[in-house]
Protein backbone atom coordinates (compact mmCIF):
# COMPACT_ATOMS: atom_id res chain seq x y z
CA UNK A 1 0.00 0.00 0.00
CA UNK A 2 2.74 2.69 0.75
CA UNK A 3 4.42 1.42 -2.22
CA UNK A 4 1.22 2.38 -4.30
CA UNK A 5 0.84 5.44 -2.60
CA UNK A 6 4.29 6.98 -3.06
CA UNK A 7 3.61 6.18 -6.94
CA UNK A 8 0.44 8.00 -7.31
CA UNK A 9 1.71 10.68 -4.98
CA UNK A 10 4.21 11.48 -7.28
CA UNK A 11 1.37 12.07 -9.98
CA UNK A 12 0.28 15.27 -8.07
CA UNK A 13 -2.37 13.35 -5.89
CA UNK A 14 -3.07 13.32 -2.34
CA UNK A 15 -1.56 16.84 -1.75
CA UNK A 16 -1.78 20.26 -2.60
CA UNK A 17 0.04 21.37 -5.87
CA UNK A 18 0.99 24.42 -4.98
CA UNK A 19 -0.92 26.67 -7.37
CA UNK A 20 -1.80 30.18 -7.55
CA UNK A 21 -5.07 30.00 -5.52
CA UNK A 22 -5.18 30.51 -2.15
CA UNK A 23 -7.89 27.93 -1.50
CA UNK A 24 -8.36 23.96 -2.27
CA UNK A 25 -8.50 20.62 -1.08
CA UNK A 26 -5.64 18.00 -0.92
CA UNK A 27 -7.43 14.95 -1.77
CA UNK A 28 -6.38 12.08 0.18
CA UNK A 29 -4.35 8.47 -1.37
CA UNK A 30 -4.29 6.35 1.87
CA UNK A 31 -1.45 4.35 2.70
CA UNK A 32 -0.44 1.88 5.43
CA UNK A 33 -1.03 4.25 8.53
CA UNK A 34 -4.57 5.43 7.42
CA UNK A 35 -5.74 1.86 7.18
CA UNK A 36 -4.03 0.80 10.53
CA UNK A 37 -5.77 3.96 12.49
CA UNK A 38 -9.32 2.57 10.81
CA UNK A 39 -8.43 -1.50 11.17
CA UNK A 40 -6.76 -2.22 14.52
CA UNK A 41 -4.13 -4.58 14.53
CA UNK A 42 -4.02 -4.84 10.78
CA UNK A 43 -7.31 -6.39 10.17
CA UNK A 44 -7.45 -4.89 6.70
CA UNK A 45 -6.40 -7.24 4.01
CA UNK A 46 -5.72 -6.67 -0.07
CA UNK A 47 -10.01 -6.38 -0.62
CA UNK A 48 -9.68 -3.60 1.54
CA UNK A 49 -7.73 -1.39 -0.56
CA UNK A 50 -8.39 -3.60 -4.04
CA UNK A 51 -10.96 -0.84 -4.93
CA UNK A 52 -8.41 2.38 -4.75
CA UNK A 53 -6.72 1.01 -7.86
CA UNK A 54 -9.57 2.17 -10.22
CA UNK A 55 -10.25 5.33 -8.17
CA UNK A 56 -12.84 4.39 -5.72
CA UNK A 57 -12.62 2.95 -1.82
CA UNK A 58 -11.01 6.38 0.48
CA UNK A 59 -9.19 7.86 -2.66
CA UNK A 60 -10.28 11.35 -2.92
CA UNK A 61 -9.04 13.99 -6.07
CA UNK A 62 -9.82 17.33 -7.46
CA UNK A 63 -10.57 18.25 -10.52
CA UNK A 64 -7.39 20.39 -10.90
CA UNK A 65 -5.32 17.39 -9.90
CA UNK A 66 -7.30 15.05 -12.43
CA UNK A 67 -5.82 17.39 -14.96
CA UNK A 68 -2.50 17.70 -13.62
CA UNK A 69 -2.17 13.99 -13.39
CA UNK A 70 -3.36 13.81 -17.04
CA UNK A 71 -0.95 16.27 -18.19
CA UNK A 72 1.61 13.86 -16.31
CA UNK A 73 0.35 11.01 -18.84
CA UNK A 74 0.38 12.88 -21.96
CA UNK A 75 4.28 14.20 -21.31
CA UNK A 76 4.89 10.59 -20.74
CA UNK A 77 6.20 11.04 -16.80
CA UNK A 78 6.19 14.65 -15.74
CA UNK A 79 4.30 17.55 -14.81
CA UNK A 80 4.63 21.39 -14.77
CA UNK A 81 2.79 22.82 -11.40
CA UNK A 82 -0.04 24.73 -12.38
CA UNK A 83 -0.40 27.79 -12.37
CA UNK A 84 -2.71 30.96 -13.03
CA UNK A 85 -0.85 33.02 -14.88
CA UNK A 86 1.26 32.18 -18.09
CA UNK A 87 3.31 35.24 -19.29
CA UNK A 88 3.30 38.98 -18.20
CA UNK A 89 3.45 41.39 -20.49
CA UNK A 90 3.50 39.03 -23.24
CA UNK A 91 6.59 37.53 -22.10
CA UNK A 92 6.74 33.94 -21.07
CA UNK A 93 7.37 33.49 -17.36
CA UNK A 94 10.96 32.06 -16.50
CA UNK A 95 10.81 31.84 -12.70
CA UNK A 96 12.31 28.25 -11.35
CA UNK A 97 8.93 26.93 -10.19
CA UNK A 98 7.20 27.24 -13.28
CA UNK A 99 9.54 25.57 -15.53
CA UNK A 100 10.98 23.08 -13.30
CA UNK A 101 9.67 19.41 -14.62
CA UNK A 102 8.23 17.36 -11.57
CA UNK A 103 8.73 13.59 -12.50
CA UNK A 104 6.99 10.63 -11.66
CA UNK A 105 7.96 7.23 -10.55
CA UNK A 106 7.02 5.32 -13.07
CA UNK A 107 9.16 4.58 -15.64
CA UNK A 108 8.42 5.89 -19.01
CA UNK A 109 8.02 2.90 -20.81
CA UNK A 110 4.72 2.29 -18.83
CA UNK A 111 2.98 5.37 -20.43
CA UNK A 112 2.89 4.02 -23.91
CA UNK A 113 -0.17 1.34 -23.06
CA UNK A 114 -2.10 3.66 -20.86
CA UNK A 115 -1.80 6.47 -23.56
CA UNK A 116 -2.90 3.94 -26.67
CA UNK A 117 -6.33 2.78 -24.10
CA UNK A 118 -6.92 5.98 -23.78
CA UNK A 119 -6.79 6.83 -27.70
CA UNK A 120 -9.18 4.16 -28.11
CA UNK A 121 -11.53 4.89 -25.86
CA UNK A 122 -12.11 7.92 -27.91
CA UNK A 123 -11.07 6.57 -31.34
CA UNK A 124 -11.77 2.91 -31.36
CA UNK A 125 -15.75 2.34 -32.56
CA UNK A 126 -15.84 0.40 -28.78
CA UNK A 127 -15.11 2.91 -27.29
CA UNK A 128 -17.21 4.98 -23.98
CA UNK A 129 -16.19 8.38 -25.81
CA UNK A 130 -16.68 7.45 -29.51
CA UNK A 131 -19.14 9.98 -30.01
CA UNK A 132 -16.73 12.53 -28.94
CA UNK A 133 -14.15 12.01 -31.39
CA UNK A 134 -13.65 15.20 -33.05
CA UNK A 135 -11.87 15.04 -36.85
CA UNK A 136 -8.46 15.51 -37.59
CA UNK A 137 -7.10 15.67 -33.88
CA UNK A 138 -5.87 12.75 -31.60
CA UNK A 139 -7.61 12.71 -28.27
CA UNK A 140 -7.06 10.63 -25.52
CA UNK A 141 -9.56 10.35 -22.62
CA UNK A 142 -11.40 8.86 -20.20
CA UNK A 143 -14.85 8.48 -19.00
CA UNK A 144 -15.51 8.05 -15.44
CA UNK A 145 -18.87 7.92 -13.20
CA UNK A 146 -18.42 8.86 -9.81
CA UNK A 147 -20.63 7.32 -7.36
CA UNK A 148 -23.26 9.18 -5.67
CA UNK A 149 -24.86 8.47 -2.01
CA UNK A 150 -26.69 10.11 0.98
CA UNK A 151 -26.45 8.81 3.95
CA UNK A 152 -29.29 10.03 7.27
CA UNK A 153 -28.78 7.80 10.46
CA UNK A 154 -27.56 4.79 8.61
CA UNK A 155 -29.53 5.11 5.35
CA UNK A 156 -27.47 5.15 2.57
CA UNK A 157 -29.91 5.51 -0.38
CA UNK A 158 -28.13 5.99 -4.38
CA UNK A 159 -28.22 9.69 -5.83
CA UNK A 160 -27.70 10.45 -9.70
CA UNK A 161 -23.95 9.69 -10.58
CA UNK A 162 -21.70 12.54 -11.42
CA UNK A 163 -20.30 12.29 -15.01
CA UNK A 164 -15.93 12.68 -15.46
CA UNK A 165 -14.05 12.68 -18.34
CA UNK A 166 -10.13 13.39 -17.94
CA UNK A 167 -8.36 13.97 -21.76
CA UNK A 168 -5.36 15.47 -23.54
CA UNK A 169 -4.97 16.06 -27.31
CA UNK A 170 -3.04 15.83 -29.66
CA UNK A 171 -1.64 12.20 -28.94
CA UNK A 172 1.62 13.10 -29.75
CA UNK A 173 3.15 16.50 -29.39
CA UNK A 174 0.36 17.39 -26.51
CA UNK A 175 -0.99 20.83 -26.04
CA UNK A 176 -3.98 20.49 -23.26
CA UNK A 177 -4.90 18.40 -20.71
CA UNK A 178 -8.38 18.62 -19.15
CA UNK A 179 -10.97 17.24 -16.60
CA UNK A 180 -14.20 17.84 -16.84
CA UNK A 181 -16.92 17.06 -13.98
CA UNK A 182 -20.90 17.42 -14.08
CA UNK A 183 -22.56 17.12 -10.50
CA UNK A 184 -25.70 14.40 -11.44
CA UNK A 185 -24.54 13.90 -15.01
CA UNK A 186 -24.58 10.06 -15.13
CA UNK A 187 -21.77 8.56 -16.73
CA UNK A 188 -18.71 10.00 -17.95
CA UNK A 189 -19.82 10.04 -21.86
CA UNK A 190 -23.06 12.24 -21.72
CA UNK A 191 -22.05 15.32 -20.28
CA UNK A 192 -18.10 15.58 -19.56
CA UNK A 193 -17.13 13.51 -22.52
CA UNK A 194 -18.82 15.75 -24.71
CA UNK A 195 -17.79 19.05 -22.92
CA UNK A 196 -13.92 18.19 -22.56
CA UNK A 197 -13.38 17.50 -26.58
CA UNK A 198 -15.12 20.97 -27.67
CA UNK A 199 -12.67 22.94 -25.49
CA UNK A 200 -9.89 20.79 -26.45
CA UNK A 201 -10.95 21.70 -30.26
CA UNK A 202 -11.73 25.10 -29.39
CA UNK A 203 -8.23 25.73 -27.83
CA UNK A 204 -7.12 24.08 -30.86
CA UNK A 205 -7.93 25.17 -33.49
CA UNK A 206 -10.00 28.39 -32.72
CA UNK A 207 -13.79 26.70 -32.96
CA UNK A 208 -15.76 23.80 -33.79
CA UNK A 209 -17.02 21.30 -35.66
CA UNK A 210 -19.98 19.75 -33.66
CA UNK A 211 -22.55 22.15 -33.65
CA UNK A 212 -25.17 19.61 -32.27
CA UNK A 213 -23.00 18.78 -29.47
CA UNK A 214 -22.31 22.30 -28.97
CA UNK A 215 -26.50 23.36 -28.56
CA UNK A 216 -26.60 20.11 -26.32
CA UNK A 217 -23.82 21.38 -23.77
CA UNK A 218 -25.17 24.91 -23.54
CA UNK A 219 -29.18 24.44 -23.65
CA UNK A 220 -29.32 21.05 -22.19
CA UNK A 221 -30.48 20.77 -18.15
CA UNK A 222 -29.95 18.65 -15.21
CA UNK A 223 -32.62 20.30 -13.51
CA UNK A 224 -34.76 16.80 -12.88
CA UNK A 225 -31.69 15.54 -11.77
CA UNK A 226 -31.41 17.70 -8.86
CA UNK A 227 -34.56 17.60 -8.17
CA UNK A 228 -34.30 13.82 -7.96
CA UNK A 229 -31.73 14.04 -5.34
CA UNK A 230 -33.41 17.22 -3.59
CA UNK A 231 -36.45 15.13 -3.28
CA UNK A 232 -34.43 12.05 -1.92
CA UNK A 233 -32.74 14.15 0.84
CA UNK A 234 -35.79 15.94 1.90
CA UNK A 235 -37.65 12.51 1.98
CA UNK A 236 -34.67 10.86 3.89
CA UNK A 237 -34.73 13.78 6.68
CA UNK A 238 -38.22 13.27 6.64
CA UNK A 239 -37.84 10.23 7.77
CA UNK A 240 -34.79 10.30 10.53
CA UNK A 241 -37.31 13.43 11.68
CA UNK A 242 -39.84 10.79 12.21
CA UNK A 243 -37.94 8.40 13.60
CA UNK A 244 -36.00 10.74 15.92
CA UNK A 245 -39.55 11.97 17.43
CA UNK A 246 -41.08 8.06 17.81
CA UNK A 247 -37.91 7.07 19.45
CA UNK A 248 -38.25 10.45 22.30
CA UNK A 249 -42.01 9.14 22.28
CA UNK A 250 -41.13 5.67 23.54
CA UNK A 251 -38.37 7.15 25.86
CA UNK A 252 -41.10 9.57 27.39
CA UNK A 253 -43.55 6.28 28.13
CA UNK A 254 -41.00 4.26 29.41
CA UNK A 255 -40.14 7.26 31.89
CA UNK A 256 -43.39 7.83 32.74
CA UNK A 257 -44.38 4.17 33.69
CA UNK A 258 -40.87 3.56 35.79
CA UNK A 259 -42.29 6.68 37.40
CA UNK A 260 -45.49 4.91 37.92
CA UNK A 261 -44.14 1.62 39.29
CA UNK A 262 -41.63 3.53 41.84
CA UNK A 263 -44.70 5.37 43.33
CA UNK A 264 -46.38 1.56 43.51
Amino acid sequence: TNTWNKHVESFGLGNYLGYDLPVGRKGLIPDGAYYNRYYPKGSWRAPTIISNSIGQGEVLTTPIQLANMTAAIANRGFYYTPHILKKIDNQPIKIEKFTKPNYTTIDKKHFEPVIEGMFNVVENPGGTARWSRVKGIEICGKTGTAENFVSYNGIREQLKDHSVFIAFAPKDNPKIAIAVFVENGYWGSRWAGPIATLMIEKYLTGGTTRPWDEKRMLEGSLEDEYIYNIEVEKRLRAEYQRQKELEERLNALKEEKEFEETEE
